[in-house]
């Protein structure tokens, strides 16, 4: 069989860091320099590397004449045929040593943040988060920190045997926390400074406001893992690779809200979908989303914009010119939610945003509770209950406030991921093997906070990808019945 470009790419079995990879019970073994070139070792203790586990040590090295033949040919450097799953390149004499060039790049050297006994992290908060959720999160992550550093010991002797220790090395985790200041534009020049000063190896957590792109953008920049961070608005752009997010945020919402508006369209009249959401808020950007996401179907989709000092009084008038069979919007704020008057007569539904609303918390007046349905992107709280459980205990040990419950939730979850994945990277402290531990290791979580499932594979960024719409069982209290099951847009 001939295949071609991103199809035959050695970054689909090897990845990016060149360390490979363990599909299902093989082990891809690494590709980079370093483990390439290295002579042979009677066991992997002698082999004075870091430790994957696909390396060999039992093996001829390689030169690049024997590398060559085994990447035309498939055969290796002992003259033996690799594993059937290698494919064979025609590459000409430039092209192959380009490729070899490459390879001998990626040998992992010193990382920044990591000394022979530290490993240096940051979380970063920029100056329009919540200070609640902030100070909340913060000391989920001091205390997950110090219960880490309780525990360090040194280096564990090297063993002399025909087996490697796993996680032989243990390290102080040292937080920063890196608090941004002023607009926007001026972030990434403080991140540069701040990176500058105190190198880390990897930025985990962390709470945004309007928008973490020049937060993003940063990390992309500097090849700096930014592991799950606390943000509603998430930026969406397939060709990262060092940002990771636990969900897709109010954009996951509009895809829920579009995947119900196109199942339950047939039979209905709708005259139009209405979008109200706060100037300078997500809202706008979750509004651009559902409008592109609805942009085949035959329903008119309008926006209004409220004010950002406008009072619930105009958040109301702007509701009354609503037009019969119209289907609301809103993308709106614990606070408008709470100052809605009387629904207007003849809507059709209305759609809030779980989210930015407060969840089952959201102060929905009875009165529009039996014409509103919420997107709602985590599992349903008697589902998670258990799930939720272990962190709120350890909250409960540590003498922790539960005071934003899902964003401690959230944070306890991304600490413990972060802690698995430098677990099994043994001393291998490589960025990017850091994020591709975690999009192997991850879909095996039993511990899963509020969402039911977590899984990610290569070119994907949101560890949760589904939903559900929802309805509040009755016009008080905080029960919510699902309107379907649990949907991946």
């Amino acid at each position: 069989m001939h295949i071609e470009g991103a199809t035959a790419a050695c970054i689909n079995c090897h990845r990016r860091s060149g360390l490979g990879m363990t599909e299902g019970r093989r082990a891809i073994p690494p590709i980079a320099g370093r483990y390439l070139f290295h002579p042979r070792a009677a066991n992997a203790d002698e082999l004075d590397l870091p430790f994957v586990e696909g390396m060999k040590a039992d093996r001829d090295p390689y030169d690049e004449a024997t590398l060559a033949r085994a990447i035309r040919t498939g055969v290796g450097a002992d003259g033996q045929p690799l594993s059937y799953l290698m494919p064979h390149f025609q590459l000409d004499d430039v092209q192959m040593a380009s490729l070899i060039s490459y390879l001998r790049s990626l040998s992992p050297g010193p990382v920044p943040g990591v000394t022979p006994s530290v490993l240096h992290f940051a979380t970063i908060i920029t100056p329009d988060a919540d200070p609640v959720k902030r100070d909340a999160m913060l000391e989920v992550l001091t205390k997950f920190f110090d219960d880490k550093n309780r525990y360090t010991r040194a280096e564990s002797p090297r063993l002399h045997s025909s087996r490697r220790m796993m996680f032989k090395v243990n390290r102080h985790w040292e937080l920063h926390v890196w608090q941004l200041a002023g607009a926007p534009q001026t972030w990434e020049a403080q991140l540069r400074d701040k990176l500058a000063t105190q190198p880390v190896f990897a930025a985990i957590s962390g709470l945004g406001g309007r928008t973490w792109e020049p937060v993003q953008h940063f990390c992309e920049a500097e090849g700096l893992p930014c592991l799950f961070p606390n943000v509603d608005l998430p930026v969406d752009r397939q060709s990262d690779f060092d940002s990771l997010y636990l969900s897709k945020g109010v954009l996951l919402e509009a895809e829920l809200i579009a995947h119900d508006l196109q199942a339950s369209k047939a039979g209905t009249s709708i005259h139009r979908v209405v979008q109200i959401y706060r100037a300078k808020d997500i809202g706008k950007d979750a509004a651009a989303a559902l409008r592109t996401a609805l942009h085949d179907e035959a329903m008119p989709v309008v926006e209004e914009t409220l004010g950002a000092g406008a009072s619930g009084h105009e958040l109301n008038a702007l509701l009354a010119k609503s037009q019969p069979n119209d289907i609301l919007v809103l993308w709106l704020r614990k606070a408008d939610i709470a100052a809605l008057g009387h629904p207007p007569p003849r809507v059709a539904r209305v759609y809030l945003s779980g989210r930015m609303a407060g969840l089952e918390q959201a102060p929905l007046p009875a009165e529009w509770r039996g014409l509103t349905r919420m997107a709602y992107p985590f599992n349903l709280p008697d589902r998670r209950r258990v799930q939720v459980d272990y962190p709120l205990g350890w909250f409960r040990m540590r003498q922790i406030p539960v005071v934003a419950e899902q964003v401690q939730a959230d944070t306890y979850l991304v600490c413990a991921i972060v802690s698995d994945a430098i677990n099994h990277m043994v001393d291998t402290f490589v960025r990017d093997y850091l994020v591709e531990r975690i999009e192997e290791l991850l879909e095996h979580r039993i511990i899963t906070g509020y969402y039911p499932r977590l899984a990610l594979a290569p070119q994907q960024r949101f560890a949760s990808k589904g939903g559900y719409i929802v309805r509040f069982r009755d016009s008080n209290g905080t029960i919510l019945t699902p309107e379907g099951d649990w949907t991946v847009p």
